[in-house]
């Protein structure tokens, strides 16, 4: 008998129940494909929030490119005298619907603690509680060619000419302008991350601290720096380039001692190039997308990849302190690959930024899940570190060893310090002692092998010489963890760091597939971070190592606990700590105001002193000099030019502005003569393309001069004649 048919469909009863049971099997065995997906993706400890709002913004913080000591070699004497390039502020804001994340990337020294209160005060007042300290990292790129004269700390303003209020407000406005041009631009987006390495690009100057590591240690890695490039796509949903943020770690020091003029250095000229790739047509800092170049452990790794030399002889260093038997350190320096300073800084910054485009062109791999952040404030003066069942460490009251003062091979100290130092100086400690007085038997102690020269800790008149509370910072942005370390970590330190905050937020598997970047120079300066074993050799990095022999024990620890505290889910249980000072007394500015400004007889500021060729070649360099004024005279620069390189336009009979003082292209030389008399330079390096055409130069200023009692600033302009750019010398 055949069997009999349901009137549903025509299906009998057997088939009706295998395609209900086909149904649920399919639709849990499409639950389950779900759930492990999200499972390998996820990244957070919340559900991830795609998409992203994401803002970027970009501004010029530039202060003012005279008489001020650039900040990074502690040379008094080495103070500004023009711009090479402009400075500026690029910040990073990412929201997931729950939380909120700020990076802030600025072409500075370091971003001193000062500097770090003074922006959340005025992000406070814009904003609310929105931004502040535990979700907003303020990085430095460390370039040492940027006004000093923003610190409160005594052994700063000492080397700075004091706290310089017209130094640190255009930084203080420059970092919250982009934060909030960032806040304005924000939109829904997708970020992507890559990783590749780049090659002769570094040089660790330090290989025989580097060496004392333990031997398996360094036998994991291939390089004795990092040479890792790690880079953050950020696009909107349409695919459309909005910005991008790397972290490469490399001294920005390719522009020298020697140098005078306000320069964002390698790294700023990396972030410049990939601006002007992206931003097609616009001038320099014009431009919707924001590209942030970032250090890292930078702390013993050079861009001067030629290495050290005595300059006097031509022959090698003494590979262990750095010295030349005639000369001394003074006369050991270390050399970039370029025929000067700034051809070294053009190739050094090309190969960041064409390693950078590359990876930027070809990430694909999505950052999806939750943002966290956590901050405490530190004591960095007494961490109590337990490192096995039998010993417990100390840090120390902040103290600067003998080979502090004798530089790097970057830059040497004047003096007859040299690096390695393991025991003092009587003469000079006799000087400390008469001066300063006598480090406590305890902080010698705390500090061994250190022989110390400055007991920076025990020093408070007329305020202290050195921070004691410190910012420690973590945030994370799905399977990006950016690590905010304030100093200078050197290759392994932040090896080992990365390691630790790895190890404690994959724990327990909340977080997978982990990316860790160190962010250095980030929130408040402690100098460096060495090792442990580094410091033992006390060359300029472990004589600069300010908390002692065990620094870094305490900075792995208290990063573990904010990394624990996230992985957790426990950030908000964390103890804010100690707030640090904000100083209201005692600062001090050493820095005399600007004097009136003269002129030549019987001509005016903005004349032509030098004038220019009726003709140059493509490639080769312009150069105009003008009576001018003091570039302090002219106050907030920022947004401004001192110079215009302009070109005839034919089919509209005006000049159109090709050029500012903040193109590379362009260089803008300040000459304090005798007298109170002072010229300014402009050069404009042509390349071999530049169209051919007729251009003039143009230079902008203020100047100070008296009516009876009352000083007036007054603004004036100079022009140079017209003059042709050509293929050739030669009639065609």
């Amino acid at each position: 008998m055949a069997n009999r048919k349901s009137p549903c469909c025509g299906l009998s009863s057997l088939e009706v129940t295998l395609t209900v049971l086909f149904i649920l099997m399919s639709a849990v065995s499409l639950t389950l494909i779900t759930l492990m997906a999200a499972g390998d993706t996820d990244t957070g400890l919340d559900p991830p929030q795609q998409p992203y709002l994401i803002g970027v913004g970009r501004a010029d913080c530039t202060g003012p490119p005279a008489d001020i000591p650039l900040m990074g070699y502690a040379n008094p004497q080495q103070t500004a005298a023009g711009i090479h390039t402009r400075l500026f502020s690029r910040a990073f804001i990412i929201d997931d619907g729950r939380r909120r994340v700020v990076f802030v990337t600025v072409d500075v020294g370091m971003i001193s603690q000062r500097l770090r209160l003074e922006v959340l005060e005025a992000l406070q007042v814009k904003y609310g509680d929105q931004y502040r300290q535990d979700n907003v990292v303020l990085s430095g790129t460390h370039t040492h060619a940027g006004p000093a004269g923003y610190f409160q700390y005594t052994l700063f303003m000492i080397s700075s000419k004091g706290y310089i209020r017209s130094a640190i407000q255009p930084l203080v406005d420059g970092i919250v302008r982009s934060i909030e041009k960032a806040h304005c631009n924000m939109r829904l987006g997708r970020i992507f991350r890559n990783r590749g390495e780049l090659e002769d690009s570094s040089r660790n100057r330090s290989p025989h601290s580097y060496l004392n590591n333990p031997e398996d240690e360094r036998h994991r890695y291939k390089h004795n720096t990092d040479n890792q490039v790690v880079v953050l796509k950020f696009t909107d949903l349409n695919g459309q380039d909005i910005g991008m943020l790397s972290w490469f770690a490399v001294h920005a020091v390719s522009m020298n001692y020697t140098n005078r003029m306000v320069s964002s250095d390698n790294v700023g000229y990396a972030s410049y190039l990939l601006e002007q790739c992206k931003n097609t047509g616009a001038p320099p800092s014009q431009g919707t997308f924001v590209a942030g170049f970032s250090s890292s452990n930078l702390g013993d790794v050079s861009p001067n990849t030629r290495g050290p030399r005595c300059v006097n002889t031509g022959l090698a260093c003494d590979y262990l302190n750095s010295s030349c038997p005639d000369g001394g350190t003074k006369m050991c320096q270390a050399f970039g690959p370029g025929e000067d300073m700034f051809d070294s800084t053009r190739i050094i910054a090309h190969n960041m930024y064409r390693k950078a485009k590359e990876l930027y062109a070809t990430a694909a791999e999505e950052v999806t899940g939750a943002l966290h952040s956590a901050h405490q404030w530190v004591n960095m003066t007494d961490v109590s570190v337990q490192l096995n069942d039998t010993h417990m460490v100390q840090t120390c009251k902040p103290a600067l060893g003998h080979s502090f003062a004798a530089g790097t091979t970057d830059g040497g100290g004047d003096l007859n310090f040299t690096q390695g130092a393991l025991e003092g100086d009587p003469f000079w400690d006799g000087i400390r002692d008469t001066l300063l007085g006598k480090p406590s038997n305890q902080t010698q102690e705390c500090h061994r092998p250190k022989p110390i020269l400055f007991n920076t800790g025990e020093m408070n008149w007329p305020l202290p010489w050195h921070p004691q509370i410190v910012d420690v910072q973590i945030i994370t942005i799905g399977s990006i963890a950016v690590v905010a370390v304030p100093g200078e970590m050197t290759t392994m330190s932040g090896r080992r760091l990365r390691e630790a905050v790895k190890q404690e937020l994959q724990a327990g598997g909340a977080f997978r597939d982990l990316e860790v970047v160190i962010a250095g120079l980030s929130n408040v300066y402690t100098h460096y971070i060495t090792t442990y074993e580094e410091y033992q050799v006390q060359r300029y990095e472990g004589a600069s190592t300010i908390y002692g022999p065990h620094t870094l024990s305490a900075y792995l620890h208290r990063y573990r606990g904010l990394a624990r505290a996230i992985a957790q889910d426990k950030v908000s249980e964390l103890p804010l700590g100690p707030p640090p000072p904000f100083f209201q007394e005692n600062l001090f500015n050493l820095l005399p105001a600007a004097p009136v400004d003269r002129k030549p007889y019987s001509s005016s500021f903005g004349d032509v002193l030098q004038q220019v060729y009726p003709v140059y070649k493509q490639g080769e360099v312009v150069s105009v000099t003008f009576v001018a004024g003091n570039p302090r005279h002219s106050g907030d620069i920022r947004d401004k030019t001192f110079v215009a390189v302009e070109m005839y336009d034919n089919s509209t009979n005006t000049w159109e502005v090709v050029h500012t003082d903040a193109s590379w292209e362009t260089r803008f030389h300040w000459l304090k003569g005798s007298n109170r008399q002072s010229n300014a330079t402009v050069e404009w390096h042509m390349s071999p393309q530049t169209p051919t055409g007729s251009y003039r130069i143009k230079h902008f200023g203020h100047y100070k001069r008296m009516e009876g009692l009352r000083p007036i600033i007054a603004p004036y302009e100079g022009v140079s004649d017209v003059f042709r750019v050509a293929a050739s010398f030669y009639p065609q």
